[in-house]
């Protein structure tokens, strides 16, 4: 259904692709993967026509129709209810019946030998297209997302960036497009929606490709795995899991036959050094020497997978008790959020804070961060009392900081600003372990890739080293090799963290207790994910 021959593509002064070759059948389930800045959203702007390859051809079968989801559709709002936002998946639908409704009253003149055909055609196109449950079905998926049934009639507009997300999805879930391109979509995404969403892909019956660094989300929905390295697109014929086995099966074989070829080959060398000289063994020795030359040389892979090196050390370490919540309450008008929520963070906790959406997870993690501050931009209890511990020092990371970055500035600049004491040198240092790389340190943050302002908002927060760290949805934007590498930055932290995700492989990386709201009160649960799960708490 979709044809690459030949692409070769270069972004700025980086060659992405160089002569890459691939066919998507119909009904695949794609994962598309590598790591930020290789490519994988710039191939799907190309498969859409945003963007035109420099040489070879990207071609479609008659009658493939593409539905694009990316976090480019932040920027769409709109007056109108989210139900009909939705439902704008039908229009092909609603215009069949504008025309069945004319051809009835009389306002379209068909040739009555044609009538009953093109009625028949009409009907059965409505009833293909679920025409006739439309309303059902877009309600149906809307609240699958996590919307109330009270919410259907509210205007777009007045939802945040992460629930517009959704009602975009819902909309290009309801089109229902032969080939489905999904760049990270379940960012901003609850753990409930995307356990939705992944029951919805396993059903779906089209071909789609998805970007994501939920490995336990592509492990469930994908069953080939295409990865981007060093400018080409390699297959693998299994989920996330199989891929990193096979890769890992045929590295090893790599380097193994690598080294019995170069033995062989040191042997013949040895052979020939000792006996060239010699009139009677110069003739065999020449033709060993031409028989290295014509060997097919073994070429070790090459694995571009690079590794974070880096630890969040705190300067001073905090007191036994860190955070003290006692009967916090908060609403925003008649939306109650707490209730007399109560709850301790003590020296050295990881905490996971999960659940749906909208029930004050980030909210909390405000309150907690500026609740000594007086500036009535900040959240604020309505009642109740956050006490830090002695020698707490907080760091604040939220998706928000990427969009406090100063645009203009390049990294060192931006770093520099951020802690003044830092040398140059050191901050050079620092971003190398981020993977920022000789003059990759001088580019603007506006030309950055999501992922790497992220890493970049990642070094702020280590520079301040606080020895207690707030973190709301820090894996959004990153790999999954610089996700794996910040889960084990954490549970190595020396201090205290308290992380807001939905990735779950993340957190049941780095988390030894589990908060979660039920109910409009704070709950703990004592011990890992896995174990959460297995309890069979509710959220």
């Amino acid at each position: 259904m979709l044809k690459i021959s030949d692409l070769s593509f270069v972004l700025g002064n980086k060659q992405l692709y160089d002569k890459c070759s691939l066919e998507i059948n119909k009904g695949e389930k794609i994962a598309l993967i590598g790591a930020n800045g290789t490519g994988k959203s710039t191939l799907m702007k190309l498969i859409i026509g945003e963007l035109k390859p420099d040489e070879g051809t990207i071609t479609l079968d008659k009658g493939v129709t593409l539905g694009f989801f990316n976090q480019d559709l932040l920027s769409y709002n709109t007056n109108e209810s989210i139900k009909n936002v939705a439902m704008k998946a039908f229009d092909y639908v609603i215009s069949l019946e504008n025309e069945l409704e004319n051809i009835s009253n009389g306002s379209i003149s068909i040739d009555p030998k044609e009538l009953n055909n093109r009625i028949t055609h009409i009907l059965r196109e409505i009833e293909y297209h679920d025409g006739y449950v439309k309303e059902s079905k877009t309600e149906k998926v809307l609240e699958s997302m996590g919307f109330k049934t009270s919410d259907l009639d509210r205007p777009l507009s007045e939802f945040s960036g992460g629930w517009r997300m959704r009602v975009m999805l819902a909309k290009l879930l309801l089109q229902k497009p032969s080939l489905l391109l999904l760049d990270e979509p379940t960012n901003h995404l609850d753990i409930e929606s995307i356990r939705w969403l992944e029951e919805y892909l396993i059903k779906y019956k089209e071909a789609f490709i998805v970007i994501s660094h939920d490995r336990y989300f592509l492990d469930r929905v994908t069953q080939k795995t295409i990865e981007l390295e060093n400018e080409k697109l390699v297959v693998y014929h299994g989920n996330y899991s199989f891929y990193e086995d096979k890769k890992a099966s045929i590295i090893e074989e790599n380097k193994k036959m690598f080294k019995i070829q170069q033995a062989k080959i040191e042997q013949l060398q040895d052979w020939i050094n000792k006996n060239k000289a010699k009139a009677s063994k110069a003739s065999q020795a020449k033709n060993m020497e031409k028989r290295i030359e014509k060997m097919d040389k073994i070429e070790l892979i090459k694995v571009k997978k690079p590794k974070i090196k880096f630890n969040f050390e705190s300067k001073s370490q905090s007191g036994k008790l860190v955070v003290t919540l006692t009967d916090v309450e908060k609403s925003y008008g008649n939306n109650r959020i707490f209730d007399k929520s109560s709850g301790v963070i003590c020296r050295n906790d990881k905490i996971a804070f999960i659940g749906a959406n909208g029930k004050g997870k980030s909210t909390l993690l405000r309150m907690i961060y500026y609740h000594n501050q007086t500036d009535l931009n900040y959240e604020k209890l309505d009642s109740g009392k956050i006490e830090f511990g002695s020698n707490v020092v907080a760091s604040y990371y939220a998706q928000h900081q990427l969009e406090s970055l100063n645009l203009e500035n390049n990294i060192v600049t931006e770093l520099i600003e951020t802690n003044p004491s830092k040398r140059e040198d050191e901050i050079r240092q620092l971003c190398g372990m981020f993977l920022f790389t000789k003059d990759d340190v001088y580019k603007k943050i506006r030309v950055l890739s999501g992922g790497e302002k992220a890493r970049v908002a990642l070094i702020k927060m280590l520079l301040t080293g606080a020895n207690f760290l707030l973190l709301d949805e820090p894996t959004n934007h990153l790999d999954i090799n610089s996700v794996d590498i910040l889960g084990q930055a954490i549970s190595q932290y020396n201090g205290t963290c308290i992380v807001v995700s939905h990735d779950r492989h993340f957190i049941s990386t780095v988390a030894n207790k589990i908060w979660y709201i039920n109910n409009h009160v704070l709950k703990e649960y004592p011990g890992t994910y896995d174990e959460f799960i297995q309890s069979g708490r509710s959220l």
